[in-house]
């Protein structure tokens, strides 16, 4: 029987056969996701309100920090919603056209986190070597710009490889994705049909959604460090220095994940499922939780616009009494 394409009428719908927990540790894990959920929405809703409500933060960095909180906040509500509601049920399964839309807002939205890291780097690059000129310029039409133009590049450079999984075909019956949500990898495991343009459209797509951005913080950094070094005190260097610890350590957490996931050698065996999914769930769960955290629990100027707005809000209620 010829394999059926999942763009087809008729295609049976995908069986998603979750994390593989032991059944008597699903309820806890299933509670733990859940508050990782709450806690990525309220840390970064909460991050974005300030943002947006404080005329001390309406500066470049900021305002791209609020799109990487809504960009993390939109990633962990396509996946993590579905896969809570499927932990509950007897069986998880996923149409055709779900599964696909699922594939291609995943791909490219941590795309769209890769060109918004980039081009965060080079704002802290532009704050530290050209601090009299930085106000003009990065100006918020070209911040505006700049956010635009990484979410717009990251959903089309995702295209091609969603478009390539959407033509693939599989076997009759439903399609068993060992994953607990529809992602680029597990659904080419999942074909009957041979894979190889596809993986080697997920390497040739990296490069520029990937590496090409990793480049360019690196030399940011290496040009940050060299201006650095010329500061005449020790003080200096570590206030200069202090802006881009929190950016370092987002970088250091979305490559370290996103490239055990997608960017393995093509001559090293796969990750085995478990351990696959295990990261997926640290770049899924874990890393949106962290983000707010990093950027926010040593940043002064965030704990007074957290402060200012606690106060007002305290204020308002007494008002109301």
């Amino acid at each position: 029987m010829r394999p059926a394409a999942w763009n087809e009428s008729g295609t049976s719908d995908f069986v998603l056969l979750g994390l593989g927990a032991p059944p008597s540790l699903r309820p806890l894990l299933w509670a733990a996701l859940l508050v990782a959920y709450l806690a990525t929405v309220l840390g970064n809703g909460a991050l974005v309100g300030l943002i947006a409500l404080d005329r001390r933060l309406h500066r470049p960095m900021y305002r791209l920090l609020a799109h990487l909180a809504l960009l993390d906040t939109a990633y962990v509500s396509t996946t993590l919603p579905q896969a809570l509601v499927h932990m509950r049920a007897r069986r998880a399964t996923l149409s055709p056209a779900r599964c696909g839309a699922q594939l291609y807002v995943g791909i490219s939205l941590g795309s769209c986190e890769a060109l918004l890291l980039a081009a965060m780097a080079l704002d802290r690059c532009l704050a530290v070597r050209q601090p009299l000129r930085y106000a003009a310029l990065v100006t918020p039409p070209r911040c505006a710009a700049l956010a635009a133009a990484a979410w717009a590049l990251g959903f089309a450079l995702s295209a091609p490889n969603a478009a390539a999984a959407l033509r693939l075909r599989f076997c009759p019956g439903r399609p068993a994705v060992d994953y607990f949500f529809c992602e680029l990898p597990a659904v080419l495991r999942t074909a009957c049909a041979d894979t190889s343009a596809n993986q080697l459209l997920v390497y040739g797509l990296g490069t520029p959604i990937l590496l090409v951005p990793l480049t360019f913080i690196l030399a940011s950094y290496a040009l940050i460090l060299a201006a650095v070094g010329k500061l005449p005190s020790a003080e200096s260097r570590l206030k200069a220095l202090s802006t881009c610890g929190s950016h370092l350590a987002v970088v250091g957490l979305f490559y370290g994940t996103v490239t055990a996931m997608y960017l393995r050698p093509r001559g090293s065996s796969a990750l085995p499922a478990r351990s696959h999914k295990l990261v997926a769930v640290f770049y899924l769960v874990v890393t949106p939780v962290l983000n707010p955290l990093i950027y926010s629990l040593r940043n002064r100027e965030v704990h007074a616009a957290a402060r200012y707005a606690l106060a007002r809000l305290r204020g308002s209620r007494s008002e109301l009494r």
